[in-house]
């Protein structure tokens, strides 16, 4: 059956990451799916997320809005600045963390996962142990 799920019905009870705000969207949850899972993530202006992994899951994600910068590694070492309509792989156990460029707006993202199981593995920022 096809499902629409409006932002009023969206899932704040998703795992979450310091510093930036998920809802899902289509999930088990809110349209019965079985294998995807797509959602939103809000970085508030100039925030930065904590960083964090998604376990085995493949993360893609697709810049609604906003400047966001990319970081990634054993160290966050990889860095890379994305725009609205740039695409993002994050693969399965990646560290890494997005920042919000823009300190007068908020950063949108669309989050695709292949998994229903929404793992979300924050750590300690390895930079601080450098």
């Amino acid at each position: 059956m096809v499902r629409v799920i409006r932002p009023a019905d969206r899932d704040s009870g998703t795992a979450q990451t310091p510093g930036m705000r998920r809802e899902a969207g289509i999930s088990a949850g809110t349209a019965g799916s079985e294998g995807l899972w797509m959602g939103t993530a809000v970085n508030a202006p100039g925030a930065s997320s904590g960083a964090h992994h998604h376990g085995a899951n493949e993360s893609g994600i697709y810049i609604l809005r906003g400047r966001v910068r990319f970081r990634w590694g054993e160290r966050l070492e990889h860095v890379i600045d994305t725009e609205p309509g740039d695409f993002v792989f994050v693969p399965p156990f990646e560290v890494h963390m997005e920042e919000n460029l823009d300190t007068a707006g908020e950063a949108e993202l669309l989050l695709a996962r292949n998994s229903q199981e929404q793992i979300v593995v924050n750590v300690p920022d390895p930079r601080a142990s450098a």
